[in-house]
């Protein structure tokens, strides 16, 4: 049998990250899946590669609708963030990260301010301020239209 994705041990940190939902009593349909067997299903779809919707519901981790869901609404809760500065915590309090080799630059840093003002919201080319006026149009003096087309000017 294979190892397990989500051991023990790493369901101990996860576990008191994750949002509390109460139990349903009163509601007919499905029990809401369990989060050990979501989170199964979302780091499977992440090492693999796999598209959502075929995850093998033979792994017992709901469908992969079910597991996306469940991403993102963690996702919205912030237990990545979270679980990751966790993870950083325990690495750093082994000496298992070695700190000679870290880098930061702008891919990794936010950039605060920098381009903020001249940047031009999405779907419009400026904003509505500073756009360019509209050109003249010419127009017809309405008793031209009445005159012989020979003596139009």
């Amino acid at each position: 049998m294979p190892a397990p994705i989500v051991d023990d041990r790493l369901w101990l940190l996860v576990e008191p990250l994750l949002p509390k939902h109460p139990r349903r009593t009163r509601y007919p349909g499905r029990k809401r899946i369990d989060d050990r067997r979501c989170l199964t299903g979302i780091l499977y779809v992440l090492r693999t590669g796999i598209p959502w919707e075929y995850l093998p519901l033979e792994m017992g981790c709901g469908s992969g609708v079910t597991c996306w869901r469940r991403l993102r609404e963690w996702q919205a809760a912030g237990v990545w963030t979270r679980l990751h500065q966790l993870l950083l915590d325990k690495l750093h309090a082994a000496e298992r990260i070695d700190w000679s080799r870290v880098a930061v630059d702008s891919s990794t840093i936010r950039s605060v301010g920098a381009g903020e003002k001249k940047r031009a919201k999405s779907g419009r080319s400026q904003p509505a301020g500073k756009q360019a006026p509209r050109p003249r149009r010419w127009r017809r003096d309405p008793f031209v239209r009445l005159l012989d087309p020979r003596e139009r000017p």
